[in-house]
């Protein structure tokens, strides 16, 4: 008996496993390669002593070929070994620890905004009157072109600074604190994204509602009350669930500027800081790990969307 949703997991976790090697090549290898020496910057000051700088680049392995260092790398990940910051001197699982667990609030409560708000826009252009379609398609149209600074910049300036609604900078302390301090970081980085998710929303709404299914359901006399929740959106969830997904893997690149902007402790500007100060093992590992969960939140959203609708399952087989 073949089983084509097992058949599609098991060639997804395949296509995931590669993409991960890619990546993890093409990032080691972009990072090693960046201008200036990680051994002079540890060392400290303008002339490092020449016996320093050679004890620090055998300890960091610094005078290794490239691709031995890349196998290094690779084999102490494998152990847990996420290796030892340029700049803090400790292990790099110790300095992004505390950090991951408000990258990724800030992330889940954007995605909440954007799977709300965006579907819900969506559907209310789709189902509304030409008045509210117009208005709702303008609104969209000028969040899909606002970047994620300016926004910050702008609800930094109106509700924080302005009305005092909300704090400037920070990430609070207990849940409650923390919901309330990264509002206004969620909505800036969500502000583009839920514009994008209500246009794919609204377009897959109205084609289905003049499929044949749903032509068939008016002509039988049913209610829209009857055949919107059946017909039209059990139809069109599985392209806004595809869509919604991608742009929510989207996110964790999206906390570099948004963490930045409003002086969060997280990820994205671990990231931005450890760039700066040429902090190798800290920006190999951030960036993998940006990688690693945009690639798995796609492989899940394809796996899901093809239990939804189980003819994406076979799609790419059949074409």
């Amino acid at each position: 008996m073949h089983y084509p949703l097992v058949s599609l997991a098991m060639r997804k976790v395949g296509e995931l496993v590669v993409t991960l090697f890619v990546a993890s090549v093409l990032i080691f290898s972009l990072v090693a390669l960046v201008p200036g020496d990680p051994a002079a910057a540890l060392a400290g000051g303008t002339r490092p002593n020449p016996e320093t700088l050679a004890a620090i680049r055998r300890q960091f392995r610094l005078d290794d070929p490239i691709w031995q260092r890349y196998l290094g790398w690779i084999g102490d990940l494998f152990t847990g070994n996420l290796g030892t910051s340029f700049v803090y001197r400790a292990n790099v699982t110790d300095i992004i620890g505390p950090r991951i667990g408000t990258s990724l609030l800030l992330v889940a409560y954007s995605a909440l905004i954007i799977l709300v708000v965006g579907v819900g826009v969506g559907v209310a252009g789709a189902l509304g009157n030409r008045v509210v379609d117009r208005g709702l398609s303008v609104l969209t149209a000028i969040a899909m072109g606002a970047p994620t600074f300016v926004v910050a910049i702008f609800l930094i300036s109106v509700f924080a600074l302005g009305l005092g609604w909300f704090p400037v900078f920070g990430a609070g302390d207990d849940f409650g604190d923390q919901l309330y301090h990264l509002t206004l970081p969620a909505i800036a980085m969500s502000f583009a994204y839920f514009a994008f998710v209500a246009r794919i929303t609204r377009s897959s709404v109205r084609g289905e509602m003049f499929s044949e299914h749903v032509e068939t359901a008016r002509s039988r006399g049913l209610a829209p009350r009857q055949y919107i929740p059946h017909h039209v959106l059990r139809n069109a969830s599985a392209q806004i669930f595809s869509v919604a997904g991608l742009t929510i893997a989207s996110l964790f690149a999206a906390t570099v500027v948004a963490e930045q902007a409003f002086g969060i402790n997280g990820i994205g500007s671990l990231l931005v800081q450890s760039a700066a100060r040429q902090d190798l093992p800290t920006v190999q590992i951030i960036s993998l790990a940006m990688v690693f969960a945009f690639v798995v939140v796609n492989t899940v959203v394809d796996i899901v969307n093809a239990a939804i609708d189980p003819r994406t399952a076979t799609r790419g087989r059949t074409a």
